[in-house]
């Protein structure tokens, strides 16, 4: 591997390479649609973030997937379809930078927060030789248990994923590039010389341009289409089912 070649490209992916919704709430609205959650697991979901609240606000909404609890694995390949037939709405802007990288023979990863089913899903959608850096969650008889199993992919995990890919390709990371549009998504960028905040929050924006990183606009969708999330029911909880409290998942 030449010098050129020991380079990586990190991308972000909720709000960064895709418009919202984000790709786990996306999933959320389609599992409500199918009856899929069980009441049980939405008052689990809410007694475990009710506990860690005020210990951890991060673990205690974005790491909680206790509402996927009993949900048949195989559910992922037919909400796979569904969101293939209606366009994931991807940016242009986004997977065109991604092929530069890659005709450059850069090494080029999707670094997310979100389930890591569903960002390999979305990966079939991207250039090819895109590698895949996710939140595993716990599988048990081909349903999932509704813990995770592996760290939450934000924050300082983001940083030390991207570490961790470096350290396996060899690459120089002064050399290497970012993008992402959170504040979850600062170590990341704060990770390589050539840092790029896409769509940033006001947070992250106020970030970059205290430390001049570059900062873009990518807006432009894939087909021209936007992606809707399904409407949610409510349910009064006396009925059998409860309000589903809504985090966008963090990428």
């Amino acid at each position: 591997m030449s010098a050129y070649e020991k380079i990586g490209a990190f991308f972000d992916l909720d709000g960064t390479l895709l418009a919202p919704p984000s790709l786990e709430w996306n999933f959320i609205t389609f599992l409500l649609a199918r009856d899929e959650i069980r009441t049980a697991n939405v008052t689990r979901w809410i007694a475990h973030s009710a506990k860690n609240l005020l210990r951890d606000l991060q673990k205690a909404t974005l790491g909680n997937k206790h509402y996927l609890a009993g949900v048949p694995r195989a559910v992922v390949a037919d909400w796979e379809h569904m969101f293939s037939s209606m366009s994931p709405p991807l940016y242009i802007e986004g997977t065109n930078q991604m092929k530069w990288h890659l005709e450059r023979r850069h090494q080029v990863f999707l670094v997310t927060g979100t389930l890591a089913p569903l960002a390999r899903a979305i990966a079939r959608h991207m250039p090819c030789g895109v590698e895949v850096r996710a939140t595993e969650i716990e599988t048990r008889e081909d349903h999932f248990t509704g813990r995770l199993a592996s760290e939450h992919v934000v924050y300082d995990e983001k940083a030390r994923v991207l570490r961790e890919a470096a350290a396996a390709y060899g690459l120089d990371l002064a050399r290497s590039y970012a993008y992402g549009n959170q504040t979850s998504d600062f170590r990341m960028l704060d990770a390589v010389g050539n840092p790029v905040a896409v769509n940033p929050s006001w947070r992250l924006g106020r970030a970059a341009r205290k430390r001049g990183w570059n900062v873009s606009k990518w807006s432009e969708l894939r087909q021209e289409t936007r992606t809707k999330a399904p409407k949610i029911p409510r349910v009064d909880v006396r009925e059998g089912r409860s309000r589903m409290l809504t985090e966008k998942a963090a990428g």
